[in-house]
This record gives structure tokens, sequence and C-alpha cells, in this order.
């Protein structure tokens, strides 16, 4: 069945703690995308009426637009490489390709890491586009028995990854309310960095091979980039010390913080 409420964004009155609404992205998901991923709460015109909406990039490869007042799901289109689902019905529910995993091995995108996952995507609201650090990657699951071991975890399935030349990775810039793909900038790898979006135009983010960038929040062009050394799987952040703006990441075992000459 579909094994509610996995996979799902559920929203709960915050007086009585009674659920309002649900929404299930991967309905018996058997491939763990579990909805890890952060929603991003956006307040804009849809087909020229405001709506209050929630956005997410799913770790299933599907970019979601829902009213969040109601749960009503609004849009849905990929943002990055699937074969699992043909589509979204007019619900947002997915049209499977019937894909799961054998015994032999069945070849399935996104992998088990999914486009997404944990770490943090940006919103810039003047350019009302949705940035997200998406995955280009997939895996062979595969079915087996489970069998009775003592002391051993008991799972009924596994993954073999995808060699390093047959993934990569990009930042996509989406415009908010249809998913439609405004610009992207290439990664070698699948990122583990989140991302971060300016008031004055800039997107910063980081690579598997070290490097923290900024780009062009307009146009994804490469403004800067600097060679940490170490990789970056964490989310940049920006503050404010005695009126002077600064950007900092961490990578490998260091923190780098960055702020531009007097």
């Amino acid at each position: 069945g579909d094994n509610l409420y996995t996979n799902s964004l559920i929203a709960v009155d915050a007086d009585t703690g009674a659920r309002k609404w649900f929404f299930q992205f991967t309905p018996g998901d058997v491939f763990d995308w579990d909805a890890t991923e952060i929603p991003v709460l956006v307040d804009t015109p849809v087909d020229g009426k405001p709506r209050k909406l929630v956005v997410m990039a799913n770790r299933n490869g599907f970019y979601y637009v829902l009213d969040r007042e109601t749960g009503t799901f609004l849009r849905g289109v990929p943002f990055a490489k699937q074969n699992w689902a043909k589509g979204l019905d007019a619900s947002g529910k997915a049209i499977s390709n019937g894909l799961k995993p054998t015994a032999a091995g069945t070849l399935v995108y996104p992998s088990v890491d999914g486009a997404a996952n944990w770490y943090s995507p940006a919103y810039h609201p003047d350019l009302k586009l949705f940035f997200i650090a998406a995955r280009e990657d997939g895996g062979v699951v595969f079915k087996s028995d489970p069998h009775q071991d003592r002391n051993l975890v008991m799972v009924g399935g596994s993954w073999q990854r995808l060699s390093p030349s047959e993934r990569s990775g990009a930042v996509r810039a989406l415009k908010v309310a249809t998913g439609e793909l405004v610009w992207e900038f290439h990664l070698q790898q699948p990122p583990w960095s989140g991302l971060l979006a300016t008031a004055g135009g800039l997107v910063f983010g980081g690579t598997e091979e070290g490097d923290f960038f900024a780009l062009d929040a307009s146009t994804g062009k490469l403004l800067w980039r600097f060679f940490t050394g170490g990789r970056i799987v964490a989310n940049p952040v920006s503050y404010a010390v005695n009126g002077k703006e600064y950007v900092a990441i961490a990578a490998g075992q260091s923190i780098f913080s960055f702020a531009l000459e007097p």
C-alpha cells in the first residue's frame, strides 16, 4: 500500500497538534526516498492570483508546488533525471513506470541518496527563483530474501552505486511557481552542499572537490571560487559583525569565513 505517512509533508495545527493536511510524495516507496528535504514557504501569484505556497525539490526527482493552507497540489515537474515515474497526475500522485527492485538488479534514477537531500535549497524573493543543488545520480537496486542471523541487521535488498564518471550534479534555478528551469551551473560530482541566496544577487554553494563558489543569481555565471582543501558537506551561512557582512562554510574539519575588502 501507500504506507502512510512516510515520504510525506504534514501540516499540524501549532495550537492543538491536530493534523491539518498531508501530501505524500512517493507512496509505497521501495527506493528509500524519505522526504528529508527542506520545504520553503513562498507568497507569490499563481495563475494571476496571490497564493501562499510551500515548495520542495524532493528526493524522488520532482519539484512540487503546494498551497500551504490546504495542501492542494498545484504544480509538479522533474528537476533532475528520473526514470521511475511517467509523470504526475492531476492530484500530484506519481504515475509509476513499474520499476521495482529485482534479484538481477534494476537501474533506477535518482539513486538511494536522491536527487536532493537534507541540505538547504535557497530562494530569492525579488527574482522569484528557487535554487537547488541537484544530484544527477542513479543506482542498481536489488531485491533479496531476508534471512535470520544472530547479531546482524536483516534487510531485503541493496543498492549498487554508479561509477564517478556516470554521475554529476548541478545548481539549478527554477521559477518558483512553475518549476521551469531558468539556468544551471554544472558540478563535477553530485553535491552535498546546501545553497545560500543573498539580497545582493549572489548564490553561494560548495562542491565535493572542496570549491566554495559564488554565482550570479540571475544568470548562474560563476563570479568567484575558493579552494578549501576539504569536502563541503554543509550549508553556507551569512552573518554580520559590527555592520560588516560575512559568509562562512564548513569544509573538511575547518570553518572558512569570507568578507569583502574594505
